[in-house]
């Protein structure tokens, strides 16, 4: 009863179209956030390749060598979820048709970095880590490009 009143009054309100580029319009991007993720890709790649198994059969050793390297998979493939996701909320939401005319390459450009995240999660190939980060760098000076700045290259590491 209380629905078809409320409906019923909102029916006869005469309501303004809204639009938005993305489901929240807040129209804050930064493509740093990918590149935090990417570069703790990087870093976790370097990590599981220097991780040297122990020798023997020390039940306690393998113990501690497996749950490291098990935790630092874990958060590579966390983090190269997190790149891709952040790539994609920038290709999807932030650029636009003019941005494309600008930048041609920038759906390929785009696609290549989510196909290395995906690579980098189901690897463990620095260089696949390393040509995400490049990636990521690329789509960086084309992101404030686009903004009409030129916001330098900072990494963490």
């Amino acid at each position: 009863m209380l629905y078809s009143v409320l409906s019923s009054i909102l029916n006869r309100v005469p309501s303004q179209s809204v639009h938005a580029h993305c489901d929240g319009p807040c129209g804050v991007y930064d493509p740093a956030s990918a590149r935090v993720a990417a570069e703790a890709v990087l870093s976790m790649t370097k990590k599981l390749l220097a991780l040297a198994p122990p020798e023997g059969n020390d039940p306690s050793a393998w113990a501690v060598y497996n749950n490291t390297f098990s935790r630092f998979v874990a958060v590579k493939e966390e983090q190269a979820q997190e790149a891709k996701k952040e790539l994609l909320i920038l290709w999807t939401d932030y650029f636009k048709p003019e941005h494309l005319e600008a930048n041609p390459d920038l759906h390929n450009t785009f696609w290549k970095a989510a196909k290395l995240c995906s690579a980098c999660k189901v690897n463990i190939d620095q260089g696949k880590a390393e040509e995400l980060m490049e990636a990521v760098k690329k789509i960086h000076h084309i992101f404030w490009q686009s903004k009409g700045r030129s916001d330098g290259w900072v990494t963490a590491s």
